[in-house]
């Protein structure tokens, strides 16, 4: 049947081009250049090679791919940030996440206006549009080096504040820019009332997600990360109906459940974290097939150029200095901070809401929005690890663990616990019988450099070993945290 070669062909160009993209993240190991970057670009002159491709992706396939997409990234955000996580950072992460999204995006609509010339109604979506981050670029580009101390989690959490924030802010606008009798009063009200409902649900919902995945007793542990993914659509859904920031919601539920012990938990990571990877690339693939790069015009690539350049200049580093004012934290990993607030997937979808919401000059928005994010992901993403250097920000390498070793259990376990020896801690060049293990704890397992060693009581821990203890005492546990934090 012709049907069948003709949609098998679809899927080998599909697949295989997916293939190739996934292979050729090995590129930024060697070439400091994000992956996303890669995916944006190569979609983008595959559209122009063929532009059937262009021509059957309208804007509302791009906005329901963004949602999606959108709600694996920031559950699985949420994750692998945990609520315990996000409260040793809670201020720096709201002052950015929140104020600093409202500061952003006025300081990208004065430039539009006062330095482009653009009216103040589209300035300010314009604005709202670029006003969220996403880290995921930036570590995409770090690679396995992992950024230490606040300024990493810092990051992470504010994308997480950030994007239902500004999502929240762009939805406000569009009123504002759609109705005649709309006021400043329509983008504060739909902001709070979205972040309000948004936190409600997520917080009560995470609340019910997690004891629904305890009890569950499904006939395979591989559903239950399928009934995870699942019940936080379901939770997107309904905070969505009732007016509220679904992105919120599933950001929150994310960071609860990241925090609890569950049954078949690591499961659960492993399919969000492959996921929210393949939804980062089918957002920018997206975003890159459907922009013709021969109708973009000189007009859009030097507005684009201009907003980047005064973002990554002069509004990001005053945000940041503003809203981390008080903050402990050194000059450096501020300065880090502001340089790597980078653009990604959360403004294509703002972009497409313009567009479906029927706002004037939509598709400039587009277009706009784009360029911005192509010469923030490529120009200032690839800066991220000289500029780390330059500030000496701290970092450490993730291993590269193909191999795992496991033991399954029927019972949660409640006292096996995996340390791990940070730079400079009490635990670093001790042995193992210097650590306050007292009678009624013991080592079990040491794993240095991705391989599995026999512990002894003379043997030497190093720096980011790995070392996993039996231990039950609460009291014995906060002192052997303490032993391996660092000093």
């Amino acid at each position: 049947m012709s049907e069948i070669a003709d949609f098998a062909t679809l899927v080998l160009i599909v697949a295989g081009g997916f293939s190739v993209a996934v292979v050729s993240t090995r590129l930024t190991e060697r070439v400091p250049v994000p992956a996303p970057a890669l995916f944006l670009v190569a979609a983008a002159v595959v559209s122009d090679l063929w532009p059937e491709i262009y021509q059957h992706l309208p804007v509302r396939t791009i906005e329901r791919i963004a949602v999606v997409a959108l709600i694996v990234i920031l559950f699985n955000g949420g994750i692998d940030i945990t609520m315990r996580r996000l409260r040793a950072s809670i201020v720096p992460i709201l002052s950015l996440g929140l104020v600093g999204t409202f500061l952003t995006a006025g300081g990208i609509a004065a430039v539009a206006h006062w330095v482009l010339g653009m009216d103040w109604i589209l300035a300010g979506l314009i604005g709202a549009a670029l006003a969220p981050t996403d880290p995921a670029v930036m570590f995409s580009v770090l690679g396995r080096r992992e950024v230490a101390g606040r300024s990493g989690t810092t990051l992470e959490g504010e994308a997480g504040m950030n994007d239902p924030a500004g999502i929240a802010l762009m939805i406000g606008m569009i009123e504002l820019a759609t109705h005649d009798d709309a006021t400043l009063w329509v983008v504060g009200r739909e902001f709070v009332v979205e972040m309000v409902v948004g936190a409600i649900f997520g917080l009560l919902g995470g609340r019910l997600l997690v004891p629904l995945l305890r009890q569950a007793r499904l006939p395979s542990g591989s559903m239950y990360p399928i009934l995870a993914l699942t019940l936080a659509g379901a939770l997107y859904g309904a905070t969505s109906i009732a007016h509220g920031s679904g992105f919120l919601a599933v950001f929150l539920a994310g960071l609860l459940i990241g925090d609890a012990r569950l049954p078949f938990k690591t499961e659960i990571q492993r399919f969000q974290s492959s996921l929210a990877g393949l939804a980062e690339l089918v957002v920018f693939v997206a975003l890159g097939a459907s922009v013709h790069l021969s109708e973009l015009t000189v007009r859009d690539w030097v507005e684009g150029l201009v907003l980047v350049v005064m973002m990554a200049a002069v509004i990001r580093p005053l945000v940041v200095a503003i809203t981390l004012t008080g903050v402990r934290m050194s000059r450096s990993e501020k300065a880090f901070i502001a340089f790597a607030g980078l653009k990604g997937a959360v403004p294509v979808l703002l972009a497409a809401f313009a567009i479906l919401g029927g706002v004037p000059d939509g598709a400039r928005i587009y277009d706009l929005v784009f360029v911005a994010v192509l010469v923030s992901v490529v120009a200032q993403g690839s800066l991220v690890p000289a500029v780390a250097h330059r500030l000496g920000i701290r970092m450490h390498l993730r291993d590269r663990l193909p191999w795992e070793l496991s033991v399954r259990v029927g019972s949660e376990p409640t006292g096996a616990h995996e340390f791990r020896v940070a730079p400079r801690s009490d635990a670093d060049g001790a042995t193992l019988s210097d650590l306050p293990l007292g009678d009624d704890a013991w080592v079990t397992l040491l794993v240095r450099d991705g391989d599995a060693l026999q512990p002894s009581i003379e043997t030497r821990l190093r720096s980011e070993d790995r070392v996993l203890i039996l231990a039950d005492d609460p009291e014995r546990l906060t002192l052997l945290r303490s032993t391996f934090a660092a000093g």
